[in-house]
């Protein structure tokens, strides 16, 4: 059953970021050193980049990473007034770059995130997909993520629903950002600031 209502706790935001700056920051991005992402022994398309906590998506454990770059700190705070938080309370940052094909499978965020998750979709537009199981039946609902937009997942949406992204026609990045709930639980090495 497809729903024309979005989730409890999607939130859209068009025109998050203008021309201007998106252009400067794909420059910055383009030229970062990414890791590939590698799950049950298989390296997906996507490549991806930690700044503050870096998750093991095999041992879904957290460790320490480089801090956020000065380049992304804008963006970070204005993610995080989207939701009423101070930019640091988005303490993990994940840079994912989508070469043409990449996309991502059906998955919630891990469980040591915060109850809120921002992104910022750059370059190509793309689907983002959303299912539920409810009373036995596989309830779905599609967002158009256009470049320079900006989405909130909080609620049933960060909680109940899992998404997805399909292949992409052309390169794509995502800017991540979310909070890191008790990291001595997870594996890792501090524990986080004022993050419930």
């Amino acid at each position: 059953m497809t729903s024309q209502d979005p989730p409890d706790g999607l939130v859209s935001v068009p025109g998050f970021l203008d021309e201007t700056e998106e252009r400067s920051l794909l420059a910055v991005l383009a030229e970062l050193h990414y890791s590939a992402v590698v799950l049950h022994g298989q390296a997906a398309r996507r490549v991806v980049r930690h700044y503050g906590w870096d998750y093991g998506y095999e041992s879904r454990a957290l460790g320490r990473a480089d801090p956020v770059p000065a380049a992304l700190e804008p963006v970070r705070a204005r993610a995080a007034a989207l939701v009423g938080r101070p930019a640091e309370d988005f303490a993990e940052v994940l840079v994912t770059r989508y070469p043409p094909g990449a996309g991502i499978g059906w998955h919630r965020d891990a469980p040591m995130f915060g109850r809120e998750v921002v992104g910022v979709s750059l370059g190509a537009e793309c689907r983002m997909r959303f299912q539920r199981r409810r009373g036995g039946q596989r309830e779905t609902y599609a967002l158009a993520l256009a470049p320079r937009s900006a989405y909130v997942l909080a609620g049933a949406a960060r909680s109940a629903w899992q998404h997805s992204v399909p292949p992409v026609r052309a390169e794509r990045y995502s800017l991540t950002f979310r909070t890191v709930r008790h990291p001595e639980r997870w594996g890792g090495n501090a524990v986080s600031d004022r993050i419930p």
